[in-house]
């Protein structure tokens, strides 16, 4: 069964030449405040490749009943930073709960422009395809996350996928997954229109405001 919650994925850029300041905002005045509007943090994220050292990454989740964008902007917009990217989503066949992700590695988020009426099958596709992807004893690999646009309205959109590695290696030896993994990789990727990718660590939590994220 689809989760039924709203997601903001939000890359956000600091005033500063690091996301320090962002992050110290975003953990001890933003997310608290956000929490009590029942908005909770699925994953903060520094860029490894494609994103700033000035920027950060950051998922939540709500029900979908929450004015989500809106609140979280307005906690963001006191911070010392800007929204340079946002996206107001829902998931489709993962996650399965909203639970924050603590497991450290490489996370690579990958963006599918699609065709709204494509989204299903692409999400079929890739189901599919994760039950030997994931499997594999060459690499470590998870999809943690396959999202769509909370608004379907339009022709045309976007699909966002966030996928766990153990590190740089296990990415580059998952582009070539075993046979059946890539030939739905293969029919998922004829139905999209272009895809860009960021690389990732995952925040831990319990770094101290003030503490050097790097």
């Amino acid at each position: 069964m689809t989760l039924d919650a709203t997601f903001c994925y939000t890359r956000l850029k600091a005033n500063d030449r690091n996301f320090q300041p962002v992050y110290d905002h975003l953990r001890s005045v933003a997310l608290p405040a956000l929490a009590r509007a029942g908005i909770t943090r699925w994953g903060a994220w520094a860029g490894l490749f494609g994103i700033g050292s000035n920027e950060a990454v950051l998922m939540t989740a709500s029900l979908p009943t929450v004015d989500h964008a809106r609140t979280l902007n307005a906690q963001l917009a006191t911070g010392p930073g800007a929204v340079v990217e946002q996206h107001v989503l829902r998931p489709t066949v993962r996650p399965h709960d909203v639970g924050p992700l603590r497991r450290p590695g490489l996370y690579v988020f990958r963006f599918f422009d699609v065709r709204n009426a494509d989204v299903d099958e692409i999400a079929r596709l890739s189901f599919e395809a994760w039950t030997t992807f994931e499997t594999s004893e060459a690499y470590r690999a998870e999809p943690q996350g396959l999202f769509c646009q909370r608004d379907r309205s339009s022709a045309s959109g976007v699909m966002l996928l966030c996928t766990w590695y153990d590190g740089l290696e296990s990415w580059q030896t998952s582009r070539t997954p075993a046979p059946a993994a890539a030939e739905n990789f293969r029919r998922r990727h004829a139905l999209t229109l272009g895809t860009i990718a960021y690389a990732t660590r995952l925040i831990e939590w319990n770094e101290a405001p003030g503490a050097r994220v790097s």
